[in-house]
Order: structure tokens, then C-alpha cells, then sequence
């Protein structure tokens, strides 16, 4: 795109790119500090030094705005391009996979703000909403194709309903994640792949 500025004029897009970034900083940083219930837009914006009106005139609320730079945080990650794995032993993909999702549940740059997410979003519908499709649904559709390449190359008994399988697999660790009583491991893990793919039943 061409600049069309006049010669000498501050390029605004910059200062809005740099100012987005510093409220994506102190959005993350403060929820983790401080938590999201005394995370206020006036803290954020003090914090990335902009005016709380540069925030309400790019997002409605602060769950908006974390939800955002969490994405962008996310995306920022070495795999925020990941690909689910595909090496032709779906347990093994399926338990390297669940133990990276530990590992990242317990890291303290995500743990926060995901939390803070998963409980506004059942308390509004629309940052639900938002959570489920912009967060949840890409990384839900990763598992649904790698449980319909192995359905085709006969590892699954054809007709499965594919999405209640996936949630065979990431309900439990998500119930577990959102009780905090009970831990979760890479042990853990390797059992829920061991029971959905096996059952419960002598074998």
C-alpha cells in the first residue's frame, strides 16, 4: 500500500499498531497480576499509556480486549502455526498432543488469561460466544480431522460421530482444569487416550 502522507506527517499507523500492542501487554500482564476481576479499562490503559477512550473506541469491554491479545499472544507462540500431528499411531499423536495442552495450561503466561476468558464466557454469552469460536473451535477442528484420517485409514470403526469423540478426549482435562482438585499430568493424559480409544471394558 502506498503512503499517501504529506512529507514531515507522523504515521498514524504505527502509533496505532504501537499503541495496540501496549494494551495487549498490560491487558495480559494485569489480569496475571492483579486478576480479572480488578483488571478495569482504566488500568489498562494507564498501564500502556493511551486513554481509556483509545480502548472503548476499539473494543466494547476488557473481556474483548484480553480475548484479543490472548489471541494474539497465542499466534505469537513457536507452533501458533500448529498442525496436529499425524504419524500413523493415533495414540501416540493423541498423547503428545494432550501433554502439550498440560504443559501450556500450567504455564503461568496462559493460565491466567485463559481463565479469566473460560469463566467471563459463562457469565456473558457473547464473549462466550466469541471464546468458543475465535479460540476453542480451530484447535477442536485440529482433533476432528485427525480422527477422520484414522477412521479412514480403518484405526476408528467407521460412522463415528467425530466431535463426540474429540470430547471424549479434551471434556475430562477440561473438567478437571476448571475443579482444580485433582492434578493434571502427562500421566493423566495417556490414561484419557487409553480409555477413550480402549474403553472400560476386558479386552
Amino acid at each position: 500500500m502506498n503512503d499517501t502522507r504529506p512529507p514531515g506527517a507522523p504515521d498514524t499507523r504505527r502509533r496505532s499498531e504501537r499503541s495496540r500492542r501496549a494494551i495487549y501487554d498490560a491487558a495480559l500482564a494485569l489480569v496475571t497480576e492483579t486478576g480479572y476481576s480488578r483488571t478495569t479499562i482504566e488500568g489498562i490503559a494507564a498501564r500502556a499509556g493511551v486513554g481509556k477512550q483509545t480502548i472503548y473506541r476499539w473494543w466494547p469491554s476488557k473481556a474483548a480486549v484480553l480475548l484479543e491479545a490472548f489471541l494474539d499472544l497465542a499466534g505469537q507462540a513457536p507452533d501458533g502455526d500448529y498442525a496436529f500431528p499425524d504419524t500413523g499411531d493415533l495414540a501416540a499423536d493423541l498423547r503428545l498432543v494432550l501433554r502439550a495442552t498440560v504443559d501450556e495450561i500450567h504455564n503461568p503466561v496462559y493460565e491466567a488469561p485463559i481463565r479469566a476468558l473460560a469463566a467471563e464466557g459463562i457469565i456473558d454469552a457473547e464473549v462466550g460466544t466469541q471464546f468458543v469460536q475465535r479460540l476453542l473451535e480451530p484447535q477442536l477442528r485440529l482433533f476432528t480431522e485427525r480422527l477422520r484420517t484414522a477412521e479412514e485409514a480403518g484405526s476408528l470403526r467407521p460412522g463415528l460421530d467425530l466431535r463426540t469423540a474429540v470430547e471424549l478426549f479434551v471434556g475430562p482435562l477440561t473438567h478437571r482444569w476448571l475443579l482444580r482438585t485433582l492434578p493434571l499430568t502427562h500421566a493423566y493424559t495417556d490414561r484419557l487416550v487409553d480409555y477413550a480409544l480402549y474403553g472400560l471394558t476386558p479386552r
